[in-house]
C-alpha cells in the first residue's frame, strides 16, 4: 500500500509520496498532432505532459499552454470538481507512485467547500484507472493505478501537519500540535482562514474568501490590456509578474511598481478579513502563512497581521506545504501499525524530539494535552 498526498488547485496541481513530488499548472488542452519534435529545451517529467485517460488524450500543464489549440483552466469550483479533478489528480498520482499496488490518497478542499464536495471528490478519483503517458522518445508507458481509500481534510491543516509530523507520520513538534493555531492559506483563487486548537478544527474562525493571488493578476492584466490592447490569460502571467517585466508585441512593460501597489492592496484586504474573522480568537498562539500566494504577499501581509506570524522559510516551496502535510498525515493514518502501537507515551518535551509521538487515537496519554483528541476527530472523518 502506497500513500500519496494530492492537491489539485486552480493554479497548480501537486502530488507527493514521501520520495517523489510533481507540480504542473492546472491546465488541460486538446492533444494536437505535433509534426516535428525537437529534443532541445526542458526535459523534465512535466514539460511535455501528454496522457491518455478513459480513451481521451490530453496535453497538460505547460505543454497544453504551448501546444494546445484551446488550453482550458478554471476559477469555478464546480467545473474544477466535474471536469478537472480526475484528469489532473490521476496524472499526478501516476507520476509519483512507484508500485502497481493499492494507493491511499489524502487530499484537501477549501473549508468553504468541504461539506459540499467531499463525497464527489472521492467518487471522482477512487477506483482503478488506466493511464498512458506518451513520452517524447516515442515510448509510451501505461500504468494501472488502484486508488483504494481517499481521505479529504480541510486544505489549510495540511500546512500544520507538514510542520508537526515527520515523514513517517510521527509527531515531532508536540508544542506546536498542542497550540491554538491560525492558518492563512493563500491559493490561486481562494484564501482559506482556519483555526485549529490542539489540532481540533474550529468552525467559528474558519472561512474561504475569493481573495487569492489571481485577483492581483487580474488587476495587472487589466492594466496591461488598457495600455497594449492585448488580453493576457491569467495562467500565462505567472513568470512575468515574478520578473516584473513583460514584453508585448516587442514592447517592454515594467510592472514592478504596479505589482507592489496591487500586492499591498491585496495584503491589506486579506489582513482586514483575517483580523475581523479572528477578533474574538485573541488567544491564538501562532499564525501560519501558506500556499503559493503567500510567497509574493508575505512581505506585505505579515506586518498587517495582529499576532505572532511564523515566518515562511526561504529554502522551501510554499506551494508544497499542504500536499506534503497530506502525505505525512496519510502515514499517520494508515502507516506502520507496529510503529504506532510501540510509540512511547507523550510527554511535553523539546521541539523536534521524535520520541514525543503518540499517534494512538483513543489512548493518547499526554496529561493536559488535547492534540490526540484533535487527531482522533480528524481520523474518523469521511
Amino acid at each position: 500500500m502506497e500513500i500519496v498526498g494530492i492537491d489539485v488547485g486552480f493554479g497548480f496541481t501537486k502530488a507527493y509520496n514521501g520520495k517523489n513530488s510533481v507540480i504542473f499548472k492546472s491546465l488541460i488542452g486538446d492533444a494536437a498532432d505535433i509534426q516535428f519534435r525537437a529534443s532541445l529545451g526542458d526535459a523534465s517529467t512535466t514539460s511535455n505532459l501528454h496522457i491518455t485517460l478513459n480513451d481521451k488524450s490530453y496535453f497538460l500543464g505547460s505543454y497544453a499552454e504551448l501546444q494546445s489549440n484551446i488550453p482550458e483552466f478554471t476559477l469555478d469550483q464546480e467545473k474544477l470538481i466535474e471536469d478537472f479533478i480526475k484528469i489532473l489528480a490521476i496524472t499526478a498520482a501516476g507520476i509519483c507512485t512507484d508500485s502497481s499496488g493499492p494507493v491511499n490518497v489524502v487530499t484537501g478542499l477549501p473549508v468553504g467547500y468541504l461539506k459540499r464536495d467531499t463525497r464527489r471528490l472521492k467518487e471522482m478519483i477512487r477506483g482503478m484507472h488506466e493511464i498512458t503517458y506518451h513520452n517524447q522518445n516515442g515510448k509510451d508507458e501505461t500504468k494501472r493505478i488502484n486508488i483504494d481509500k481517499v481521505h479529504v481534510i480541510p486544505q489549510p491543516i495540511g500546512s500544520i501537519f507538514n510542520l508537526i509530523f515527520d515523514e513517517s507520520g510521527k509527531i515531532t513538534d508536540r508544542a506546536l500540535a498542542s497550540s491554538k493555531l491560525g492558518v492563512v492559506d493563500i491559493g490561486f483563487k481562494t484564501t482559506d482562514f482556519s483555526i485549529f486548537d490542539h489540532l481540533q478544527y474550529i468552525e467559528r474562525g474558519s472561512s474561504t474568501m475569493d481573495s487569492g493571488i489571481s485577483k492581483c493578476f487580474s488587476v495587472i492584466a487589466n492594466k496591461l490590456r488598457q495600455e497594449s490592447n492585448i488580453n493576457i490569460e491569467l495562467y500565462r502571467i505567472f513568470k512575468f509578474v515574478e520578473s516584473g517585466m513583460i514584453k508585448i508585441k516587442g514592447k517592454e512593460y515594467n510592472i514592478s511598481n504596479l505589482k507592489k501597489r496591487v500586492y499591498t492592496h491585496s495584503a491589506s484586504a486579506i489582513a482586514e478579513d483575517l483580523n475581523r474573522l479572528w477578533e474574538n480568537d485573541w488567544d491564538i498562539d501562532s499564525i501560519i502563512l501558506s500556499g503559493g500566494g503567500s510567497i509574493p504577499l508575505a512581505e506585505f501581509l505579515t506586518p498587517k497581521i495582529e499576532g505572532n506570524v511564523i515566518p515562511i522559510q526561504k529554502n522551501i516551496d510554499a506551494r508544497f506545504n499542504n500536499v506534503q502535510g497530506y502525505c505525512k498525515f496519510g502515514q499517520y493514518k494508515w502507516g506502520n501499525k507496529k510503529t504506532i502501537t510501540e510509540a512511547a507515551p507523550a510527554k511535553k518535551t523539546a521541539v523536534n524530539n521524535s520520541k514525543t509521538d503518540t499517534p494512538s487515537d483513543e489512548n493518547d496519554t499526554a496529561k493536559g494535552e488535547k492534540s490526540g483528541k484533535g487527531l482522533a476527530w480528524l481520523r474518523r472523518q469521511n
